[in-house]
């Protein structure tokens, strides 16, 4: 009952109540309003507030949910190494990267296994200070238990590998920058997510096939990996992947994205057939960060091969642009110890991943061979097929 007071009638005391915010984000993870809190996903609140009840005036009263996030209109489900993923946006933009980089690829399943996962994407107004040439290239670290590809702060992706989803933002002009955007934000998170949530071993490697049999193809740069695999189509072998390889490393099934082969000028200079030529010369041309200019082809248009499902793998064979000794014999098979040498100098990053150390001696018990460069691409694409028979 309220008490009088000199002058009137003074109203109830109400205790107040320190209220926490349990939706508080580390300083490490305001990178930008949009993607501030990347562990809590918009459709599943970190803490259900629906029953939560506060008091202070006697009375008992239901706390009102906090506002939902806004519907992404633009959504595209792709399977993508094994994986089912649903990738959603406010952006027909950046939904339509997803559309142009996954579409109509072949599935690739691996029978008993079935994981989802989501990335979201949203856009950002142009940033103030635009870039000269070309956006830098971003920094790849961990936190905890997420991963991070930060090219500043309207760019970047954040991974939740444990929770099989990602969030990433990007700016309206990093849409000039298609190429960069796509590779270096959108395919990083759904490789790491794949990696992660399916068990698989990533390697910096391509891989060509037919029946059903596969090779990885291992190198540096310049090795002339993608030459070997465009002569390799032209041949009648299919591609399952020209820069990325993931390998289940108990049955060395392996799977890739088979949507585009990168091809120097050079690689024309053994194609003697026109309409390859202008199938090659008609691809746009991305620039790499290393500065190299490449034709990018889609597999999925013309004479493209991509293979159908996973390979088993039969062995490995590191492409060396050292000319070989005997231009009609440019394979030969390698021993252990030399073998474990360039898995261990090619793959910098694998042994670090789980399933590394059985996927490399599994590998090695089919058998791992170094190939040298004949006088013509199809002699080396003649010794690939000798050992997929």
């Amino acid at each position: 009952m309220p008490r009088q007071v000199a002058g009137g009638f003074r109203a109830p005391i109400v205790a107040r109540r320190r209220v926490c915010n349990l939706f508080r984000v580390a300083s490490h993870l305001r990178c930008h309003p949009e993607i501030a809190n990347p562990v809590r996903s918009n459709l599943e609140p970190s803490i259900d507030r629906r029953e939560a009840t506060r008091g202070g005036d006697g009375f008992r009263q239901k706390v009102s949910p906090p506002p939902g996030p806004a519907c992404l209109p633009h959504i595209a489900t792709k399977r993508v190494l094994g994986g089912l993923f649903r990738f959603e946006s406010d952006s027909h933009d950046l939904i339509g990267l997803v559309e142009a980089a996954y579409d109509g690829l072949p599935s690739q399943t691996f029978p008993g296994v079935a994981a989802e996962f989501r990335v979201e994407m949203r856009l950002l107004p142009r940033r103030a200070d635009p870039w000269t040439v070309e956006p830098p290239a971003p920094r790849i670290w961990q936190e905890g238990k997420l991963l991070r590809a930060d090219i500043d702060a309207s760019n970047c992706a954040v991974i939740d590998p444990a929770r099989r989803r990602a969030r990433l933002v990007a700016s309206e002009d990093m849409l000039l920058h298609g190429y960069h955007l796509r590779s270096e934000l959108i395919e990083f998170a759904v490789f790491i997510l794949a990696a992660r949530g399916l068990g698989l071993v990533p390697l910096h490697a391509a891989c060509v096939g037919r029946h059903g049999r596969g090779l990885l193809l291992l190198g540096g740069s310049g090795s002339g990996k993608s030459t070997l695999a465009l002569h390799g189509l032209l041949r009648g072998l299919e591609l399952l992947a020209e820069d990325a390889v993931f390998v289940r490393p108990g049955e060395l099934a392996a799977t890739g994205v088979s949507n585009y082969l990168h091809l120097r000028s050079e690689a024309l200079d053994f194609v003697e057939d026109d309409a390859i030529r202008g199938w090659i010369t008609r691809a746009p041309i991305i620039r790499r960060r290393s500065g190299v200019e490449k034709f990018e082809v889609d597999l999925r248009q013309e004479y493209g091969r991509p293979a159908m499902g996973p390979l088993a793998l039969v062995g490995a064979v590191f492409v060396s642009a050292q000319p070989a000794d005997r231009p009609d014999a440019p394979l030969t098979r390698l021993d252990a110890r030399a073998a474990d040498h360039l898995f261990e100098a090619d793959q910098p990053y694998a042994p670090s991943q789980p399933g590394w150390r059985r996927f490399k001696r599994e590998i090695m018990r089919r058998g791992v061979h170094q190939l040298r460069r004949g006088r013509h691409p199809r002699d080396s694409v003649d010794a690939l097929c000798r050992l997929l028979d």
